[in-house]
């Protein structure tokens, strides 16, 4: 219960996946609505979403086109900070003439909330990854087409 993972293909190839992971104007087509990043370790972004609010993360790992990672507050609104994030890490690589793209996401198990509240915060990304993934195949599947 402290991990997420989803691997999936994507008919496009690696650096058009890297943009659409890593570039705002890209990830509020697939991953919510609104997107602000600052593509270097250390750099602030933050996630929007008409239903569910804003995110704030921090970017941890940022290795073109192969690797990125984020920390995000996954209990309030405020910044990423520590027993408030969870890891999520993006890996690429060339696959069949596309992208194989794994996502793994974890640390549900450090946030500073109770054991119910992270279950549920683990169940319900575990469907967000399920529908954003899915979007996020749709859109960089037409762009690359």
């Amino acid at each position: 219960m402290d991990r997420i993972e989803r691997q999936i293909h994507i008919a496009a190839p690696p650096e058009r996946v890297w943009s659409v992971l890593t570039e705002a104007e890209h990830i509020a087509q697939w991953f919510g609505q609104t997107a602000q990043v600052d593509l270097r370790p250390g750099g602030a972004a933050s996630f929007g979403w008409t239903e569910h609010g804003t995110s704030q993360a921090t970017i941890v790992a940022v290795e073109p086109p192969r690797f990125f990672s984020y920390r995000w507050n996954l209990v309030d609104d405020g910044p990423a900070e520590e027993g408030k994030t969870s890891l999520v890490e993006f890996t690429l690589a060339e696959q069949d003439g596309g992208t194989s793209l794994t996502v793994v996401e974890t640390g549900f198990e450090s946030l500073g909330v109770s054991p119910d509240r992270q279950l549920k915060q683990y169940q319900d990304n575990v469907g967000g990854w399920q529908a954003e993934l899915d979007e996020l195949v749709a859109y960089a599947e037409k762009l690359a087409g």
